[in-house]
């Protein structure tokens, strides 16, 4: 459709909500940065683009919008945009007002068996609420329904391999549409209808008495000492997990397993002045307290790097160039004010990237000031959370559920990150700190109903 389109010299804006989803799609861009839409969006918010701009003219020609993995963007983002397009494309036409994005087709994508917008700490009453279900703008929302798999395209439907891909890929669909049961989930009548047991087959399971990290690293990456260095071995592989905190425990493991020379870097933490802080701020909170603090998305204080060690941008930087939230590169070169990486997802991969310190602020309530840290904006990323994976594909993935998923369609992620039954392992840890085969599946009946 975009090809078709532009070869027509008719103008496709393709966006995304996040930076890994839009470095996948023909010139793509994150909504948020195509449409200048604000960070702290409430109901009335509306897209810092002026009548007159070269914005606003690009809109006004545009005959096409796609916008991926719409479903796990907050629905004021949607309707900010509304606005926006309403009022711009109604100076030439009045009954634009009237008409939902002013009468531009917008197209999108998503699937309700994944995770839904983040809301931090929220409820699941909050989480439903953020979905563009619960929008005004789905009401004129034509649904088309995707049923064909593109993976078993190219595969003989005759072969034992299209078969058992088949058969994986419907078990995957199963765990989304929470249709997979144990047999407690039927014995137990008070339990909460949104968790499922789910029973996970042997033959994905990792089983061990030593080290669980150990274990699932010798799965995940095969062979390592030989292959560390090597872009295409570490940009299709990757340990999967629940929280940050898991998250750095395998990265810490990893890091130890490399034998080039660490290098450390540490931030420079101040409370920002922007904000109606105490003038005792400096004297209650001290540089030493600052510097302990860890915030989501956000990094350390305490930064541990070698050369050839995989990490993960954590902020936009360059989209032009491929430098965006979730991008991931290989450390080529550590100096003191800059690093030197090279990119191994998106469009420009091999490329090479020099990633600077910048100042970053938290966002929220969770303290009484707000945080400016100077830091690199990166983290290693051996392993991941399974919410930062939304949107890559791997060969190798194993999934260290030490703590259960939390919420709508992690499960379901996690396992479709992988392309493949035999490229999936799992690692479930139970609280006596034996390996179990049962785990959570949280789904949102009420989510899957609407569409």
């Amino acid at each position: 459709m975009v090809t078709y389109l532009r070869a027509q010299r008719r103008i496709v804006l393709t966006v995304a909500s996040s930076g890994v989803a839009s470095l996948l799609l023909p010139n793509g861009r994150t909504a948020h940065s195509r449409f200048r839409i604000p960070i702290d969006i409430d109901e009335l918010s509306v897209c810092d683009i002026k009548r007159g701009t070269k914005l606003a003219e690009l809109l006004t020609q545009t005959a096409l919008i796609i916008w991926d993995e719409a479903l796990m963007t907050n629905r004021q983002c949607f309707e900010a945009l509304d606005r926006s397009l309403r009022d711009i494309l109604s100076e030439k036409d009045t009954k634009a007002l009237d008409i939902p994005f002013g009468g531009k087709v917008v197209v999108l994508g998503g699937d309700p068996k994944q995770i839904l917008p983040v809301i931090e700490n929220g409820s699941k009453s909050q989480i439903i609420s953020a979905s563009i279900f619960r929008s005004y703008l789905w009401n004129h929302v034509k649904r088309l329904y995707l049923f064909e798999n593109m993976r078993l395209q190219k595969i003989d439907p005759e072969s034992t391999q299209y078969k058992e891909l088949n058969s994986f890929n419907n078990w995957i669909l199963s765990i989304g549409n929470g249709t997979i049961k144990h047999e407690s989930n039927i014995n137990d009548d008070e339990a909460d209808p949104d968790c499922i047991i789910v029973q996970i087959p042997e033959d994905l399971l990792i089983h061990t008495t030593g080290n669980k990290i150990e274990a699932l690293v010798q799965f995940t990456y095969q062979d390592f000492k030989t292959n560390f260095q090597k872009p295409e071995y570490l940009k299709d592989r990757a340990i999967l997990a629940t929280t940050n905190e898991i998250v750095d425990e395998i990265n810490e493991y990893m890091l130890n397993l490399i034998p080039t020379t660490e290098k450390e870097y540490f931030s420079a933490d101040t409370i920002s002045q922007c904000t109606d802080t105490c003038n005792d701020a400096d004297i209650l909170y001290p540089v030493e307290y600052l510097n302990t603090l860890v915030a989501n998305n956000f990094p350390t204080h305490r930064l541990k790097l070698k050369v050839g060690v995989p990490i993960m941008l954590l902020r936009n930087l360059n989209q032009n160039i491929g430098l965006c939230n979730g991008t991931r590169l290989i450390v080529t070169n550590l100096g003191d004010n800059v690093i030197e990486a090279m990119i191994i997802t998106g469009t420009h991969t091999r490329e090479t990237a020099y990633i600077p310190r910048i100042n970053l602020t938290t966002r929220g309530c969770r303290w009484p000031f707000t945080l400016c840290r100077r830091q690199f904006p990166i983290k290693v990323c051996y392993s991941m959370t399974i919410n930062k994976s939304q949107g890559q594909t791997l060969s190798n993935v194993g999934i260290y559920l030490k703590k259960p998923v939390f919420t709508h369609g992690q499960l379901y992620v996690a396992m479709s990150r992988v392309t493949s039954k035999t490229g999936l392992k799992i690692l479930i840890e139970n609280q006596d700190g034996t390996c179990g085969s049962i785990t959570k599946n949280i789904v949102y009946k009420e989510i899957l109903e609407m569409i």
